[in-house]
C-alpha cells in the first residue's frame, strides 16, 4: 500500500499524456508527472518514488527525495512567511513545506532562518507539514542503548548545560559543555556516542571533537563537486569510504571533516540522504 510522506515502490498501470498512472493500492491511480519520468521506465516497472499533495491538494509522485520524510527530525530553511498562517520550509521539492502557525514556537521567525522540525502528517487534513513541537513526537518508549554505543545525533539547540540532540531520530539527549572543545551548530548531524541512559530515561552524550575540525582545502573540494553535479550528491556520514574516496579524492574521515565545517557556515545542507548546496536553486512553489 501507498503510504503518504514516504518513498514507496508502485507499479505503472498506464500512461497518459500527463505521465504515467502508478498503482497506489487503496489510494486509487497515482500520478507520476511526464517530467520527472525516469529515462527508459516503462508500463510493468517498478519505481522508487515519494508520494505527496501538489499545489492543488491532488496526490502525486515524483523520484525526487525531500531532505526529510513524514516521521523524521530536519534542520529546513525558511524561504517565506505567512503572516497569521505560518511559514514555509524548504524541504528539496518543489512544493515548499508548510508549518502551520500553530506548531510554531518561535517568535520572530524570518525568511532565511532554519528550523528544527518533525516533518508529520496532519490528521485532519491528510497534508505533510512540519512542526516545532519536537517533544511530543519523540518515543514514549525507555531507551535502551547502551553505553559507549554509536548513535545518530541531530544537535537541536544549546541549554545551559550543553547541547540539546534527538538520538537516532527517537530520543533527547544531552551533549555537556565540559565535554566539547568548542561549540557547536544547531541542525547539525554528527556521529556520537552514549555515555550512560539514567533511570528516567535521559541521556548522556559524548562527541569525538576530531570530526569538526576546520580543513579549508577539502571543503573546496566538496563544493567543486557539488557545483559540478548541480547542486546535490548522495554521500553522507553513513556512505562507504570507497564511495568518498572515488566522488571526491578524500578518506571518510576528511570527507565528514570537510561537510561538517561547511555545514557550520551554512553552505550546505546535510540530509540522511545526501548533502546539497544551500542556495540551490529549485522551481518557484504555488502555496
Amino acid at each position: 500500500m501507498a503510504i503518504i510522506g514516504k518513498r514507496n515502490q508502485l507499479k505503472v498501470l498506464r500512461s497518459a499524456p500527463p505521465g504515467f498512472y502508478l498503482d497506489g493500492g487503496p489510494l486509487g491511480e497515482l500520478l507520476l508527472p511526464g517530467a520527472l519520468i525516469p529515462e527508459g521506465a516503462k508500463i510493468g516497472d517498478t519505481l522508487d518514488v515519494f508520494l505527496y499533495r501538489d499545489s492543488e491538494d491532488r496526490l502525486v509522485t515524483t523520484p525526487e527525495t525531500p531532505d526529510a520524510q513524514v516521521g523524521e527530525f530536519a534542520y529546513l530553511r525558511v524561504v517565506s512567511v505567512a503572516p497569521r498562517l505560518g511559514v514555509f520550509l524548504d524541504w528539496g521539492l518543489a512544493k515548499d513545506l508548510f508549518l502551520p502557525i500553530r506548531e510554531l514556537k518561535q517568535e520572530g521567525v524570518q525568511q532565511g532562518d532554519w528550523l528544527v522540525v518533525y516533518v508529520m502528517l496532519d490528521a485532519k487534513t491528510d497534508r505533510i507539514v512540519a512542526s516545532m513541537r519536537l517533544k511530543r513526537h519523540l518515543s514514549t518508549q525507555l531507551p535502551t542503548y547502551t553505553e559507549g554505543q554509536a548513535v545518530n545525533l541531530l544537535i537541536t539547540g544549546e541549554s545551559p548545560l550543553g547541547y540539546n540532540a534527538i538520538v537516532e531520530n527517537a530520543h533527547l539527549g544531552l551533549l555537556y559543555h565540559s565535554d566539547l572543545g568548542s561549540p557547536i551548530g544547531t541542525g547539525l548531524r554528527v556521529d556520537g556516542y552514549v555515555r550512560a541512559v539514567r533511570d528516567d530515561g535521559k541521556i548522556d552524550l559524548s562527541l569525538d571533537q576530531a570530526g569538526h575540525r576546520r580543513i579549508e582545502p577539502n571543503t573546496g573540494t566538496v563544493i567543486d563537486a557539488l557545483t559540478k553535479a548541480g547542486g546535490r550528491l548522495p554521500f553522507h556520514d553513513n556512505s562507504s569510504p570507497e564511495e568518498i574516496r572515488i566522488a571526491f579524492g578524500l578518506s571518510k574521515k576528511a570527507f565528514k571533516q570537510a561537510i561538517g565545517s561547511l555545514f557550520k557556515d551554512r553552505r550546505i545542507v546535510i540530509t540522511q540522504h545526501g548533502i546539497r548546496l544551500a542556495d540551490a536553486s529549485k522551481p518557484a512553489a504555488k502555496k
